[in-house]
């Protein structure tokens, strides 16, 4: 984060639990950390902790919160809760696999899939229903700080829901959101303010493992 850069969001994913690996829909379901999940949200922790977070908002889900109170730990922050950050509602397709769905509600699976802004498994939520809540929950963070300047928020969400939001907050088209590839379990996305540009924001780390460095010769086309 640079000098004239007083805010950094990091959008971070939650860590591996067992339904990512069998590839089931999640949505609301509370689902655990597995045993990797809780090994890959302490490695990260450790490296996350080095931007100096000012705050950690989490998602309500279990998964959310254990991958947050990783980084809680080693800070020190108090951790802050907006069910705004959980994933989308998956409807009749949670707790089954993608083949399943693919099988029961074919049409529908493949426009999900392909970014179509339809409800998921029916009874749940658009893509742009999620981006909505998602940003709502960034936007009150931001309007209502408890540190001056802002600094780095860590905002822990799920992989579904970080993807809407950063399209959102990107001002992306939204048929392109889908260009936007996924987050690793327990990684994250590293979001600060376009210096040239008012009021937009610039993807400074996307699906990232490590500390953002600065990038030197930007406005000089090397």
């Amino acid at each position: 984060m640079s000098e004239i850069s007083p805010v950094r969001l990091v959008i971070w994913r939650h860590g591996q639990t067992d339904w990512n690996v069998a590839n089931r829909f999640q949505g609301h379901s509370d689902i655990p950390l597995n045993k990797v999940g809780e090994y890959q949200v302490t490695h990260a922790a450790k490296i996350l902790a080095g931007m100096n977070p000012s705050r950690i908002i989490s998602s309500d889900l279990g998964r959310a919160k254990q991958t947050a109170q990783a980084l809680v730990e080693l800070t020190k922050i108090k951790l802050e809760i907006d069910p705004d950050l959980r994933e989308t509602n998956g409807g009749k397709w949670e707790g089954k696999t993608g083949e399943q769905n693919k099988a029961e509600d074919g049409e529908r699976f493949i426009q999900w899939i392909s970014g179509q802004d339809v409800a998921a498994g029916e009874t749940g939520e658009t893509r742009a229903l999620v981006a909505a809540r998602a940003r709502a929950a960034v936007e009150r963070a931001l309007a209502t700080p408890n540190t001056n300047p802002v600094g780095t928020i860590v905002f822990v969400s799920h992989g579904g829901a970080a993807r809407c939001l950063l399209g959102s907050m990107l001002e992306l088209p939204y048929e392109k959101w889908a260009s936007l590839g996924g987050l690793s379990n327990a990684c994250w996305s590293v979001l600060e303010p376009n210096h040239h540009v008012k009021g937009a924001w610039s993807l400074v780390e996307h699906n990232a493992g490590s500390i953002p460095e600065p990038v030197f010769g930007d406005e000089a086309g090397n």
